[in-house]
């Protein structure tokens, strides 16, 4: 039951975070689709033929593409069937490619509701090459996608928001645990080293590298710890999103700053 009561709370975030999305283009007038993003080579068109083209997998729709292989377990979607999904999509229109967000995520929750999954450790069949998810890492994963290339188009855009919303929370939370890892591998913080995350608008945070070396969550916030790092949900989640750096000023830091600044270089948890 808590699997499954788990499952359902990522489907009620993703279910409101693909509504956001479609409303976010539905505000844009055509000649906005064709902004450049911070994602290389892509544009806003780009970013929405992506989320109608895996949203359509996901919903089972026809995908020539789509078959999938048993033996192999990938991070994420292959690169030559994300690229290919889009690349089918350039002549639609942005009408076209709102349409086909809406009746596939629909789909998807539909089936959803009726059979919700039970077991996160089960693995649903999935209509793409290689991925082996299982149903805590797919649904888990949605709203993150979703919500991380709507503020790609947000900032293509010039539109800010969406950052009180449950898709910003539920990814901010999620990049969060992997903070441990960044400050105690990838930045090389020292046993005994303490790290204090203030980011506006969400509880603070703390970890501590043991004599192990490796990073865990603090329970107690530490009043002088070895790096505190100030800065906003914005410039957080752009950075853990590897899309750019934060503007001058946007972060703010306490105590140890060679620290700081190789754990800022080595922020970035998704792409």
């Amino acid at each position: 039951m808590r699997d499954q009561q788990r499952l359902a709370g990522y489907v009620a975030v993703a279910r409101r975070t693909i509504d956001d999305f479609v409303a976010l283009l539905e505000q844009l007038p055509d000649a906005a689709w064709s902004q450049p993003t911070d994602l290389p080579g892509w544009s806003v068109h780009d970013i929405a033929a992506h989320t109608a083209h895996l949203e359509s997998v996901l919903a089972t729709l026809p995908d020539a593409r789509a078959e999938p292989t048993a033996s192999a377990s990938l991070p994420a979607p292959p690169k030559e069937f994300t690229e290919s999904g889009v690349a089918e999509r350039r002549s639609r229109t942005p009408r076209e490619i709102i349409a086909e967000i809406r009746e596939s995520s629909a789909a998807r929750f539909a089936a959803l509701e009726a059979e919700p999954p039970t077991d996160a450790s089960a693995r649903p069949r999935l209509g793409v090459p290689g991925l082996d998810w299982t149903w805590e890492t797919l649904l888990r994963n949605r709203p993150l996608d979703v919500w991380m290339h709507e503020q790609d188009i947000r900032r293509a855009v010039g539109l800010p928001g969406g950052l009180d919303a449950p898709g910003a929370i539920h990814t901010a939370t999620y990049f969060a645990e992997s903070l441990g890892y960044v400050i105690a591998k990838r930045a090389g913080a020292a046993p005994g080293a303490t790290v204090v995350f203030e980011l506006a608008g969400l509880p603070v945070v703390a970890f501590g590298v043991g004599d192990d070396g490796r990073g865990r969550p603090l329970a107690e916030i530490p009043e002088q710890p070895t790096v505190r790092i100030r800065t906003d949900l914005e410039s957080y989640i752009a950075l853990a999103g590897g899309r750019r750096a934060p503007l001058e000023g946007a972060v703010a830091i306490e105590g140890d700053e060679e620290l700081a600044e190789r754990i800022l270089a080595n922020l970035t948890m998704t792409a």
